[in-house]
């Protein structure tokens, strides 16, 4: 039997990892070992995922917590270290693009143990972003490397990647709104706001190049005060973005029509965004979930690792100047929204051919 870890840290993991835990965990040829870094500590970051997702706890928990870049890097690199050297597994497996992601591949590599990477080879080839650097450093390291998309691979066959390693196989965060498609559906969460169905727009915040810099947060600002002048706008505030706007002096409450909520679970996450009538986001994630539900996305970025939400879904890059985010969203309000396709093997079987690969890989 070979020892499989999965090691997790932030909330878009735990999210990509249910399907694959569901399979592994019924799988006779594996142990399935679950780690959790730490990196999220708050709790409706962390293990409010767990229970919704009906994740098992994790096996071991490495209680890094918060810090700067490079101690949180460093703190996960060495604890990770002391528990793979000690447990020598055949094979570890990280998702997506945050500092676990990078920094449990570069404590694997170094002890000769292999690594399988879940999203790989997505590139916004902006190197401001941290997660870019992650993902960069991530995949020049991976022994496996699992794209949701045709053009993920190209990404990685331009830096040289073996192609004999790269496998295009869908994107898992898929499988688990296909698994949870009936409570989305059925959640509702709009009516607990007192809101309708199709009469609001869902905001999500929080990456620091939107949050940290004043120019850029108040003319985001602005832009949503004209908007929730014509209608509602709904913000599960991210501890980020309250903490900047604090720091910054910026009152979001005075921001018009805003409805400022608190974080919630990743089921009501998903309804509120079936149930809008727009999002307006600078989450990666947030844009592939609208593609699925084919609900128009504005990404207030001026870039994006999944340009395949732009190019085959409902995703529309609108930068972050007061004007250009006010006239899209202007547009779609005038019934001028712009609505997409699912892309290839977006189907909910992603984790099933993920463990097909490894058993072939490590048999």
């Amino acid at each position: 039997m070979k020892k499989i870890f999965i090691i997790v840290g932030a909330r878009p993991n735990f999210i990509k990892v249910a399907p694959l835990m569901r399979i592994l965990k019924g799988n006779e040829h594996f142990e399935t070992i679950l780690v959790h870094s730490g990196q999220h500590y708050d709790y409706f970051m962390s293990k409010v995922f767990f229970e919704e997702l009906d994740i098992s706890e994790p096996d071991y928990y490495l209680n890094v917590g918060s810090g700067s870049q490079g101690y949180q890097t460093a703190e996960i690199i060495k604890s990770t270290e002391e528990l793979l050297e000690r447990e020598r597994p055949d094979l570890i497996i990280v998702v997506g693009d945050v500092n676990t992601t990078m920094a449990s591949t570069i404590a694997a590599s170094k002890l000769y143990i292999k690594t399988a990477h879940i999203e790989a080879g997505l590139r916004s080839y902006d190197r401001t972003m941290p997660e870019e650097i992650n993902r960069i450093i991530t995949d020049s390291l991976s022994d496996l490397l699992f794209t949701h998309s045709r053009g993920a691979n190209v990404n990685l066959e331009k830096e040289g990647i073996d192609k004999d390693k790269i496998f295009f196989v869908g994107n898992i965060m898929i499988d688990t709104i296909v698994n949870n498609l009936d409570r989305i559906k059925n959640r509702e969460k709009y009516k607990e706001l007192g809101l309708e169905r199709g009469n609001f727009i869902l905001l999500t915040m929080h990456r620091p190049s939107n949050v940290d810099v004043k120019e850029t947060f108040m003319s985001i600002v602005d832009a949503l005060d004209d908007i929730g002048k014509r209608i509602p706008i709904v913000f599960p505030i991210h501890p980020r973005t309250d903490k900047m706007a604090k720091q910054f002096g910026i009152d979001l409450n005075e921001i018009s029509n805003m409805k400022i909520i608190e974080p919630i679970s990743y089921i009501d996450l998903l309804s509120m965004e079936n149930d809008a009538k727009c999002i307006i986001t600078d989450s990666g994630g947030i844009q592939e979930e609208s593609t699925f539900l084919n609900i128009p996305c504005f990404t207030i970025r001026e870039n994006t690792e999944r340009p395949i939400t732009a190019e085959v879904g409902s995703n529309t890059i609108v930068g972050t100047d007061k004007n250009a985010i006010v006239d899209n969203v202007m547009r779609c309000l005038d019934g001028e929204c712009k609505y997409g396709e699912i892309p290839e093997l977006w189907d909910g079987q992603t984790a099933k051919r993920i463990v097909e690969v490894i058993e072939h890989e490590i048999d």
